[in-house]
């Protein structure tokens, strides 16, 4: 999941830190000051009969969190159902391992686009014009699948679908980073995407293997979509241009007084941190979209499984990453996250052993999973070392550029996986990722170590000038 750098994240009251009984930094004189006069004066914008009243606004936006988890959900029954995919793709046009693996190389596409598209439909539409572009998007990618077209309409298809995906991820995420508590609501978003990823091709592989053509799965994700588009215009209806600039306009100005800070767009380039982890995160997320790419078709020609317990393992890797990011986040916060990282790489090389050890298609499945459970962390592993070892002026830039690198990895590495395998066999597979993790963990160890605890601002930007 991203965040958009174009968007200065919007404060919403929803599980306040007060209620909680912690201190809120974003709770400044300054801030309530601002707060109150945006409540008070009457301004240009009307205000929304739901936001009127405090508890009103709290339960709008609560409902406005679950759609976005709704669409969080479809997000990751489209991204996962692709490896579930590939091989009716392959026999249905004729295709080499090549050929089909640009299905991979057009997804990040979208996400290069929206990083430009995505402020501009803010400031012109609002966050409800986000609720009706994103989804828009994904009713014609599943609209032209469903219609089964000439693979190369095919893949333009999918490039407008990752579009539409890029346009919501990355704006719900910056949305939700502007929230008191924006670690649960984050949570809540990964774990909707997590929740359809582990769906998605347990869905597609049960009607795969009762007959159903590999098209007619685009026909439930085209139901998804308009359910989609419907819930996200209903719950973001009153969010358009106007309130997205009242609120903007006020925030930066806060952001302005309360900690002014030199411009970030290319300072974060002078980091040696943002560097790490950006090859960091190009080899990690390349290696999971490796694995839920092209296991479907290692399992079913290398170990003879069954289509539905091939699409099983697909489902299964991506229920063990979210059971790994719900539990292991305790181990990782005892443990510490450089140390808890090695011990996740060094069991997830062990897990791939096992896995290209033995042949057995029920072992292996379970042996995917537990894959998937220790590559669960470690995206929000290398954001954790950004957030540490980077001054806060510079995170959201920071974070937004190695994602877009990371996207770029998951295009790249399992595009070269199925070139490979169409040269060498699909047998290259377990070598491809047992390689690509080691190089994952041999990236890890090259971070700096973290700051104490009690490192003061100053003493981070004096410590980081020369990372």
């Amino acid at each position: 999941m991203t965040s958009s750098s174009e968007l200065a994240p919007e404060t919403e009251p929803l599980l306040s830190s007060a209620s909680s009984g912690q201190a809120d930094p974003d709770r400044s004189p300054l801030r309530e000051h601002v707060r109150t006069s945006r409540a008070s004066s009457p301004g240009k914008v009307p205000v929304p009969p739901s936001d009127r009243y405090p508890f009103s606004r709290e339960m709008n936006t609560v409902l406005r969190i679950a759609a976005a988890m709704f669409s969080f959900i479809v997000l990751g029954m489209m991204v996962s159902t692709l490896g579930v995919m590939l091989p009716q793709f392959e026999a249905y046009y004729g295709l080499t391992d090549f050929r089909v693996s640009f299905v991979f190389l057009v997804w990040p596409v979208g996400y290069l686009v929206a990083a430009y598209l995505n402020s501009a439909v803010h400031v012109q539409f609002g966050q409800r014009g986000i609720a009706i572009v994103g989804p828009l998007f994904h009713v014609i990618l599943t609209v032209a699948a469903s219609l089964h077209p000439p693979f190369p309409v095919l893949l333009v298809a999918l490039a407008l679908g990752s579009l539409g995906t890029a346009i919501l991820d990355g704006s719900f995420c910056a949305w939700a980073g502007g929230m008191d508590n924006a670690n649960v609501v984050q949570g809540f978003l990964h774990g909707s995407y997590s929740a359809g990823a582990a769906l998605g091709p347990f869905l597609a592989g049960t009607m795969l293997s009762v007959g159903y053509p590999w098209y007619a799965w685009y026909y439930v994700l085209l139901g998804a979509s308009v359910l989609e588009a419907i819930v996200l215009v209903l719950a973001f209806r009153f969010e358009d241009a106007n309130k997205y600039h009242q609120d903007h306009k006020q925030d930066h100005f806060i952001a302005v007084q309360e900690d002014p800070a030199p411009d970030s767009s290319s300072t974060i380039f002078k980091h040696r941190v943002t560097w790490i982890c950006a090859v960091y995160f190009l080899a990690c997320i390349g290696t999971e979209n490796a694995v839920s790419g092209w296991i479907v078709v290692f399992m079913t020609r290398v170990n003879h499984a069954s289509a539905y317990l091939a699409s099983i393992s697909s489902s299964g890797f991506w229920i063990g990453q979210a059971a790994g990011r719900l539990t292991l986040g305790v181990v990782t916060q005892r443990v510490g996250v450089r140390l808890a990282t090695i011990a996740y790489l060094v069991a997830a090389l062990a897990f791939e052993a096992l896995f290209a050890a033995i042949h057995v298609p029920e072992v292996s499945t379970v042996m995917i999973a537990l894959l998937g459970f220790c590559l669960g962390p470690l995206f929000p592993s290398g954001v954790f070392m950004v957030t540490r070892l980077l001054p806060r002026e510079l995170h959201v830039r920071a974070i937004s550029f190695v994602v877009l690198i990371g996207q770029v990895g998951g295009a790249l590495l399992p595009f070269a996986l199925g070139a490979l395998a169409d040269t060498l066999g699909i047998q290259v597979f377990q070598v491809v990722v047992f390689a690509q993790l080691a190089v994952t963990l041999l990236i890890w160890l090259a971070f700096p170590r973290l700051p104490p605890a009690n490192t003061t601002r100053q003493d981070l930007v004096d410590e980081t000038a020369t990372q």
